[in-house]
């Protein structure tokens, strides 16, 4: 992409449309980081202007520190109005990128733990990763359950129609989530081809389909027993329909075709049940998609990478990495 001096200014513009949340997310709120905790430099606002079906009264975004560790900076953000990419650039860009959607039980985004931890740790390895900070389905927008999955759509178009500013090759951007960001990956890896929202600009002529997707400790299930009562909830309401439950269960929307597709749970997982990383796992072999499966007997729920040291689960980050080069991801 060839970035002239109109896109330059609307980028601009778009920067300056952030609020000083939106700014604060980019900086430690005490302080420098420890070492290797390196704060992103650049977001880039996913919607020209407003986000569309924006509710009437926009919602009171906000940012919690939810650590009471300075050496551990463990953010979240609420009542997400301005749904954007911040981006990690690879030092040494391999021309691979990557996703990032964190989870929360769709009522925050997790940006430290499930999505900054993976940008930083990808980024030094040479991949160029955007972590979504996605709208949330309960504060009243007109796409209801599926404003986060036009939110992921567009992520993936717009990081594709950017691909050349950020050298990297749009053939070869992977999805990664973390929990109800895990269901949210799991959500566009079936149903990247959904018609969620009415396109606005010319990078919504990309698909949205990754080239492979990460569902991590995955909420997919809408259903009892093992669905998370929370995150149905605030996707679907207090008393959805078997209909509603299977439209937004991802296990129940695989198709032939899909990418290929890394599962990771932990069989102690007291939080989202084990049951719902292997039922996607039946599915997707059902359709003969690829699916790489980790199992690991203990790490519970939430890990991401910093939390999960000294557990078997610590292994995941690397069995990702060599699994994804066997995909052509780099």
């Amino acid at each position: 992409m060839t970035i002239d001096r109109r896109t330059m200014l609307g980028m601009a513009a778009g920067a300056a449309a952030l609020s000083a949340d939106d700014r604060l997310a980019q900086t430690a709120p005490r302080g420098a980081l420890p070492a290797g905790q390196w704060e992103p430099g650049e977001v880039i606002p996913l919607w020209p202007g407003a986000a569309p079906g924006m509710p009437a009264a926009a919602p009171p975004q906000e940012i919690v520190q939810r650590s009471p560790d300075p050496n551990f900076t463990d953010r979240a953000l609420v009542h997400v109005a301005q749904p954007r990419l911040t981006v990690f650039r690879a030092p040494e860009p391999n021309g691979a990128a990557l996703l990032a959607m964190p989870g929360g039980a769709y009522q925050r985004v997790v940006i430290d733990k499930e999505g900054f931890e993976i940008g930083r740790w990808l980024a030094a390895r040479g991949v160029t990763v955007f972590v979504l900070a996605y709208r949330l389905p309960g504060d009243g927008w007109a796409a209801g359950p599926d404003v986060a999955l036009s939110d992921a759509q567009r992520a993936m178009r717009v990081i594709r129609d950017r691909a050349r500013h950020y050298a990297i090759d749009p053939r070869r951007v992977a999805a990664m989530g973390f929990s109800a960001g895990g269901h949210l990956c799991a959500d566009l890896l079936t149903r990247h081809d959904a018609g969620t929202y009415t396109a606005v600009d010319a990078a919504d002529g990309f698909s949205a389909r990754p080239l492979l997707a990460a569902p991590i400790y995955p909420v997919i299930t809408m259903s009892a027993p093992f669905a998370h009562m929370g995150s149905r909830k605030e996707l679907l309401g207090a008393a959805p329909s078997p209909e509603l439950e299977a439209a937004h269960s991802p296990a129940a929307n695989a198709a032939e075709g899909a990418p290929p597709t890394f599962l990771v749970h932990a069989e102690d997982d007291d939080v989202v049940p084990v049951e719902n990383s292997l039922m996607m796992r039946a599915a997707l072999r059902a359709k003969g998609v690829p699916v790489e499966t980790h199992l690991f007997t203990s790490g519970g729920h939430g890990f991401g990478i910093r939390q999960v040291a000294g557990k078997p689960a610590e292994a995941w980050p690397e069995l990702f990495l060599a699994w994804a080069k066997t995909q052509g991801l780099f």
